[in-house]
């Protein structure tokens, strides 16, 4: 089947997720939540969305590995993998904070071919297809070179799968160059947020790849830069991830290396 019409189907598969996370993100009272580790948690609404997202993936390509967070690898023959998170920003999304996404990539060859990234509670989708553009909700993204480290705002992430010393010496960086930045707690977004402009760059020391494979595509494809990874590594192990704007990725490379001892 051609990318475009798995770009097509995952992204009619991310808002049907969407609507039912939604249903569950206005029921805070009855969900059930589990702790995985130190601020990481799962709910009933992130197992029950990926099982809805397995279950439409598989149904319109059965071929295809999948991969999520929340269930064991389902293996295929096509030589195409789905790589899905159905809630990343769980903390926020327990705590009836309305900033989640609904996340999906298929990748092949080592490479992120679709990345989809859908955001229910405020009715905004971003959509990439290798070589074929990125989009918010069908409008073309086409980031531009003109802005730097004090420009704006600078997202960051922390993961507990590494020590708190690389995040806080990346903040103190980034204060250093003059610049501030945003933890809102879904790499994600935060990563939809760059490929908008919304956000300079994005840092994180170590990301999975349901978390961020989608959204380095879109960023990629709105015309912002991205360091580089073989998708099935970082399906793997995953990794550090780093992007930015044209004017920005240089310096935010530079101090993360030097923030994680890269």
């Amino acid at each position: 089947m051609r990318i475009t019409e798995r770009r097509d189907t995952s992204l009619a598969i991310a808002r049907a997720a969407g609507d039912l996370a939604l249903d569950y993100f206005r029921k805070q009272d009855s969900l059930r939540i589990d702790r995985k580790g130190h601020q990481d948690y799962v709910s009933q609404a992130d197992r029950q969305v990926e099982l809805l997202v397995r279950r439409k993936l598989a149904d319109a390509f059965p071929d295809d590995a999948i991969v999520g967070e929340e269930h064991a690898p389902t293996p295929g023959s096509s030589g195409f993998s789905w790589v899905i998170d159905p809630i990343d920003g769980t903390a926020n999304f327990i705590s009836g904070i309305p900033a989640w996404v609904v996340v999906i990539a298929g990748v092949a060859d080592g490479q992120t071919q679709v990345g989809v990234i859908h955001d229910p509670c405020h009715g905004e989708t971003w959509v990439a297809q290798r070589g074929g553009g990125a989009t918010l909700n069908g409008a073309p993204l086409q980031l531009s070179a003109g802005r730097g480290l004090k420009d704006g705002t600078v997202g960051i992430g922390y993961s507990n799968r590494v020590g708190y010393d690389g995040v806080l010496r990346l903040m103190q960086a980034i204060f250093d160059e003059g610049g501030i930045f945003l933890r809102n707690a879904t790499g994600a977004l935060s990563l939809a947020y760059v490929a908008s402009g919304r956000l300079l760059g994005y840092s994180e020391e170590h990301m999975n790849a349901w978390d961020c494979l989608a959204g380095q595509l879109i960023v990629a494809e709105a015309g912002g830069r991205v360091e580089v990874q073989d998708a099935d590594s970082m399906i793997a192990d995953g990794g550090r991830v780093i992007v930015g704007l044209p004017g920005v990725f240089d310096d935010l490379l530079r101090i993360s290396e030097r923030a994680f001892g890269g």
